[in-house]
């Protein structure tokens, strides 16, 4: 096996754009994917439709102990450059909600397709139900990586290594700490790591009332001290789902309170006072029940006031529900883990990589792209951009 510029360990989005663009530029990899196809994850993202960029992409959606690394790959592959992309081989994208962009079709295969269909148009080699058993640096400069297929043990000499073989998540989609070992191996530091975009569960005996809004879904305000998103959550049996939590869940450690506004719109007192003149004979069940679903109204029963009239109520049971519905503080008992988050929190620590080419700064040749470094997107599009910018950026300074 020869004559190749750059091996690629990992076929999922971040590797499957550096074969295509190093394609471009002339220089020909070979990939080596664990699964048996290449992009699982692209085809399980969106519930299969794939939620492909963001168009609001900016530095400031990402988490990472250095906020400034993302800046230099998002500028060289911008998001209008992934828009472009994908439409000049056929891939249209529609708005959804806060600037998340799916294909037209909804289908995710579609933009699976297109790498694959360039990968052999480029003459990219593509070996799946590959293992990587060993990676190392020879006296010359270059790498030795001996693989598994199919049985059979072979071995590749070549002067750059790309790893893109993503995070923690998903185990079931072939998912390893492949490149934090490799990391490590090479004596590079690691950040540590945690599930991120990942739903959250609460103790046993909250889990009870959780339980009874269980598939109740409400817009609103959730925060802690250092950030806020305003979207929906999910109530389950055994804690909280949605997009807020899960965004809100990437900015939360183990023992950190979270708070919830379940109305985030309007002051709950005032649009009270408001009813209270027009009709205060009304019972607050009512009003409750015409303000959210009466399945959330109901279970609100544990906690206020609910049957008593609007005009009834006192300055105490104002501060009660102020407190409920606008500051309904949640502590976490710990998260759903890596088989549920999307992506994973923390990784290969930024200060060993270049920002321009993200080479390891003290071993030349080896590149790491996408997910196992230590940068960490908002749900909505925002890790794919990270990985298509990552995965050009690399192909670059092959």
């Amino acid at each position: 096996m020869e004559g190749y510029e750059a091996l690629i360990i990992g076929a999922g989005a971040c590797g499957l754009m550096c074969a295509i663009q190093a394609g471009f530029l002339g220089k020909r990899v070979l990939l080596l994917e664990r699964n048996e196809m290449v992009g699982a994850k692209i085809l399980i993202s969106g519930g299969g439709r794939c939620n492909y960029t963001n168009l609001h992409a900016s530095a400031a959606n990402f988490i990472s102990e250095n906020p400034h690394f993302i800046k230099s790959a998002l500028s060289q592959w911008t998001v209008d450059d992934t828009i472009n992309f994908f439409e000049t081989y056929g891939i249209f994208g529609q708005e959804k909600t806060l600037g998340q962009l799916f294909p037209t079709t909804n289908n995710a295969k579609d933009i699976v397709k297109v790498f694959k269909d360039l990968c052999r148009d480029l003459n990219q080699e593509i070996i799946c139900e590959a293992s990587v058993i060993s990676l190392s640096k020879l006296e010359n400069g270059t790498f030795q990586v001996i693989f598994e297929h199919k049985g059979e043990r072979q071995t590749i000499t070549v002067p750059k290594v790309v790893i893109t073989t993503g995070g923690l998540p998903i185990k079931k989609m072939g998912a390893t700490d492949f490149a934090l070992k490799i990391a490590k191996q090479f004596g590079l530091k690691i950040t540590e790591t945690a599930p991120a975009l990942v739903h959250l569960v609460v103790n046993e005996k909250e889990a009870r009332w959780y339980s009874r809004l269980s598939g109740t879904s409400i817009f609103c305000k959730v925060s802690n001290d250092r950030i806020a998103f305003e979207e929906n959550i999910l109530f389950t049996h055994w804690g909280l789902s949605g997009p807020a939590i899960l965004q809100i869940s990437s900015y939360w450690k183990i023992g950190e309170w979270i708070t919830i506004d379940f109305h985030p719109s309007q002051s709950i007192l005032e649009m009270i006072q408001q009813k209270r003149q027009e009709n205060g004979k009304q019972l607050l069940q009512t009003f409750l029940s015409n303000l959210f679903t009466k399945k959330f109204a109901d279970a609100l029963s544990d906690f206020l006031p609910v049957e008593s009239n609007l005009a009834s109520l006192t300055k105490t049971d104002f501060e009660t529900i102020e407190n409920f519905i606008h500051r309904f503080l949640v502590l976490p008992s710990g998260d759903k883990g890596y088989d549920k988050a999307e992506v994973m929190r923390g990784g290969i620590d930024t200060d060993e990589l270049s920002s321009k080419s993200l080479e390891a700064k003290n071993i030349p040749g080896l590149y790491f792209g996408g997910e196992c470094i230590d940068v960490t997107g908002w749900l909505g599009g925002y890790n794919f951009q990270w990985a298509w910018a990552s995965g050009y950026v690399i192909a670059q300074n092959l």
